[in-house]
């Protein structure tokens, strides 16, 4: 028996060993990551994107693809986590708790919500954040200002060009007077994006005609209203109406009321027209700006960027099924994209 004891013991004693060696080799987060084939060191990154749209959708592949183009590739040196939130902050919230858990070197929130989710989470555990798609960051109390970030954060801001879709819409309706727009009173980067058009919508002849909702369940009600008040809608990046698109364009093409898209994907599922971002370009700016963390760079050091940049997109197509012809001005420097 205490023969058998002793082997016991040794027994014992060598699964500890394992256990703890096993332990030093697994990939972990905050700077405990493992090591890849060639024996680099591999980089723990979670994705997590508030809902399913072409949209997000973009800026989550050029989020990899930035990762890529700076040295950061999966089955290399990366081991990345992507989830959706379907639309539900209480799923987003459940997402961030599992990165944490994980012990993720870094996180990443596509759109607003998300990204306040993560930071929110991840801050006590000093897991750096990167925002993506969020129109104003400041409003969403995710920077301090344009040029100082906060602590544990930074990204790439999609600020919708505003007034380059305002002087789109004049060129292509130079007859119509009001411009409707349907937003998630809930979404800080819908509010900032409304209060935007307010002061410029006057500049060009505009009037405003706004229509606030809660949820997706609204959206058809207010839809109804909208059409009969106006002259054409402009979507914006709200991510409840551009997750229920279809609703808001059949209730406008029923009316014949053109609507305007905020990017390509949106004008390629039947908008008319959009003076919009390039969400591919926006993921990869925000993938070159998390490989610098996962370099060394203090990310509280980082100011957020905004892309500038904005490009005209055109579907002739939906225009002409409502008896609308896209102008050869326009025509001449867009991008043809149709359904």
């Amino acid at each position: 028996m205490k023969f058998g004891k002793k082997l016991l013991a040794i027994g014992m004693a060598a699964l500890m060993s394992a256990s703890v060696l096993a332990g030093c080799s697994q990939t972990g987060g905050n700077g405990d990551a493992g090591q890849g084939a060639a024996g680099e060191k591999v980089y723990k990154v979670g994705v997590v994107q508030y809902a399913d749209h072409p949209s997000l959708d973009n800026c989550r592949d050029g989020f990899v693809q930035g990762l890529k183009e700076n040295g950061f590739e999966e089955g290399k040196n990366l081991e990345l986590t992507m989830k959706s939130a379907q639309g539900n902050d209480a799923t987003n919230i459940q997402i961030a708790q599992t990165f944490v858990s994980n012990k993720m070197d870094l996180v990443c929130g596509v759109a607003t919500p998300s990204a306040m989710a993560l930071y929110n989470v991840c801050y006590d555990k000093k897991i750096p954040v990167i925002f993506n798609a969020v129109s104003d960051p400041v409003e969403a109390k995710l920077a301090k200002s344009k040029t100082e970030a906060l602590e544990g954060i930074s990204g790439i801001s999609d600020a919708l060009p505003v007034e380059h879709q305002l002087q789109l819409i004049r060129q292509i309706l130079p007859d119509a007077k009001k411009i409707g727009i349907v937003y998630t009173t809930s979404e800080a980067n819908s509010v900032s994006t409304i209060a935007t058009y307010k002061e410029l919508v006057g500049s060009y002849g505009f009037e405003l005609v706004e229509k606030g909702i809660s949820n997706a369940a609204e959206l058809p009600q207010a839809m109804d209203i909208l059409v009969s008040e106006v002259d054409c809608i402009s979507n914006m990046t709200d991510n409840t109406v551009v997750n229920n698109l279809p609703v808001l364009l059949e209730k406008a093409n029923a009316k014949k009321i053109p609507v305007f898209g905020s990017e390509e994907e949106q004008v390629g599922n039947g908008c008319i027209a959009s003076a919009g971002i390039d969400y591919i370009d926006l993921g990869k700016k925000a993938g070159a700006m998390a490989a610098k963390v996962l370099k060394g760079e203090d990310i509280s050091s980082m100011p957020y960027e905004t892309i500038t940049e904005s490009k005209v997109t055109v579907n002739p197509a939906a225009a002409a099924e409502l008896g609308i012809q896209i102008p050869e001005e326009v025509m001449s420097h867009a991008e043809v994209k149709e359904n």
